[in-house]
């Protein structure tokens, strides 16, 4: 068993931090409901801003509220306006990974979600193929690596 990416909320910005609060995380059940997260599963949280990176658990807010509220211990991590990725994660046989297909939510800086993304892994003659699908399923492109010349 393989721990995977199973969906992600992108980009969502930080509207609060709630020091005097039991530890979690407080999101729009809208976006974890669209992104396959569900409340007390265990999220892994990285800050674009400061690169911290910490673990905690979901609990649901107001619905369409677009609330992204860090507590307890997990507010001091971040600040309101920062940038942070939410993803969780799920333990996969590795012949299993085709059938995977994590939902990625991306942010406007109101929490308004801009793009509805998916990953896919296929199988092909020389190993793994992986691409990232826009809303309809179509390959986006993604930016090759460059090597020094």
């Amino acid at each position: 068993m393989r721990k995977m990416v199973a969906g992600k909320l992108h980009g969502i910005h930080i509207t609060e931090a709630n020091l005097n609060y039991h530890g979690s995380i407080t999101l729009d059940p809208a976006h974890c409901e669209e992104a396959g997260i569900l409340p007390m599963e265990f999220v892994e949280i990285w800050n674009k801003n400061s690169g911290e990176r910490i673990s905690t658990y979901v609990i649901f807010g107001e619905r369409h509220s677009r609330c992204c509220i860090l507590n307890g211990a997990a507010a001091r991590t971040c600040q309101p306006g920062d940038q942070i990725i939410v993803c969780n994660s799920v333990y996969l046989d590795e012949q299993k990974i085709t059938f995977l297909k994590p939902r990625v939510l991306t942010f406007d800086k109101t929490n308004r979600v801009c793009d509805r993304l998916s990953y896919s892994v296929t199988l092909g003659e020389n190993g793994y193929i992986f691409a990232i699908l826009d809303e309809s399923n179509q390959p986006l492109a993604i930016p090759a690596l460059v090597s020094p010349a």
